[in-house]
């Protein structure tokens, strides 16, 4: 796909008006009417919930690359975190990835890097996709499981309960802060990793690719920035495999491993 064939595709014009609403309902938040200390730490929380154990843990390095092995009701638990991202169900998250890194830079990468930052980065996500149609071959694994096929349905109704929650703790400046910058914040930084991860940072492997190694992006995600490691040992649940390349994920992993809750956790080879 090129950058001229793909000013003709549709215009998703739901994902569009939501990322929309997202981004101006994000404004508001810094008004001062609507500023808590409180609720920016409630924001770093749900961040740290529905992102890192969420997406990063959970949908990309469990579910998607089966890196590792959690009890059934962990496993449902971080796909309930990462649904709260509002990045689409696990099914539909998981067949995206799965098609990301089969045609990884090439043209039926959905965010292929070779179409500029920008459309790696979000702009991909405002058209429909041929993609889309592919999901269901990818995602045999979890897409008859009920609970995947719930928070795919439910996504939306999942982020309105957590507002309403949020709304009764603490009222406007929890929902402000806690849904629309978190969810603005969570957007950004996981797209950095199909945006920035394929154009700074330095390579370690050759991988018939053109991710790469970035440390501030890995700040940001949890360890997901180490992107070239990952790209050339998909399967390993550690990605951060130099003692400089710092990996919280990873750490967490360890954690469940040291209390029974990680088995099966696949490594990358090590340096001889």
């Amino acid at each position: 796909m090129t950058i001229a064939s793909s000013t003709k595709r549709k215009f998703n014009w739901v994902t569009i008006s939501f990322l929309a609403t997202l981004h101006v309902g994000a404004v508001f938040a810094f008004l001062p009417m609507f500023f808590s200390w409180k609720a920016v730490g409630v924001a770093l929380l749900l961040y740290w919930i529905s992102g890192g154990l969420g997406i990063t843990l959970g949908y990309h390095r469990l579910v998607t690359h089966r890196s590792f092995q959690t009890p059934k009701w962990l496993e449902y638990f971080l796909m309930l975190c990462g649904t709260l991202t509002c990045q689409g169900g696990p099914i539909e998250w998981v067949g995206t990835h799965r098609i990301h890194h089969l045609h990884s830079d090439h043209e039926a990468d959905p965010h292929d890097s070779n179409q500029g930052f920008w459309w790696s980065h979000m702009g991909w996500l405002l058209f429909h996709g041929e993609y889309e149609e592919d999901i269901p071959r990818f995602t045999k694994d979890i897409a008859d499981d009920p609970f995947y096929q719930f928070l795919d349905k439910y996504m939306i109704a999942l982020q309105f309960g957590l507002g309403a929650l949020l709304l009764w703790l603490g009222g406007w400046s929890f929902v402000f802060w806690g849904i629309f910058v978190r969810l603005i914040w969570v957007y950004h930084c996981t797209w950095l990793v199909n945006s920035a991860t394929h154009k700074f940072g330095y390579r370690t492997y050759e991988s018939e690719d053109k991710s790469t190694n970035c440390w501030w992006v890995a700040v940001f995600v949890f360890g997901e920035g180490w992107h070239n490691n990952h790209h050339t040992f998909q399967f390993s649940a550690r990605h951060g495999l130099e003692w400089w390349e710092i990996d919280l994920t990873w750490i967490t992993i360890q954690l469940l491993q040291s209390l029974g809750l990680a088995t099966n956790v696949k490594l990358a080879p090590t340096k001889e």
